[in-house]
């Protein structure tokens, strides 16, 4: 039992990052605070994984529908080549 507890840092990255998208069961969760509690790499892997998690979840970022995209791309073409022909 006390063995399975221990996974490599490679394994403790990867239940980190099922865990960020809620895919990671009880027992993977449970590993990983044991590994937490001995390694430090582990644990600042987390705590930067829960800021970024946290950072996106709370951003107001909208992202431009594909028709706005496609229109601004246009506009932005339009006025390069405008300035290349007003040059001498």
């Amino acid at each position: 039992m006390l063995k399975s507890l221990f996974i490599s840092k490679e394994e403790a990255f990867h239940i980190c990052d099922k865990s960020q998208y809620k895919e990671s069961s009880l027992w993977e969760k449970m590993k990983l605070m044991f590994r937490c509690l001995f390694c430090r790499t582990t644990r600042h892997y987390v705590d930067r994984n829960t800021k970024l998690t946290q950072a996106i979840a709370s951003s107001k970022v909208e992202c431009l529908k594909h028709s706005e995209r496609e229109l601004l791309e246009a506009q932005l073409k339009k006025h390069l080549k405008n300035k290349v022909q007003q040059q001498p």
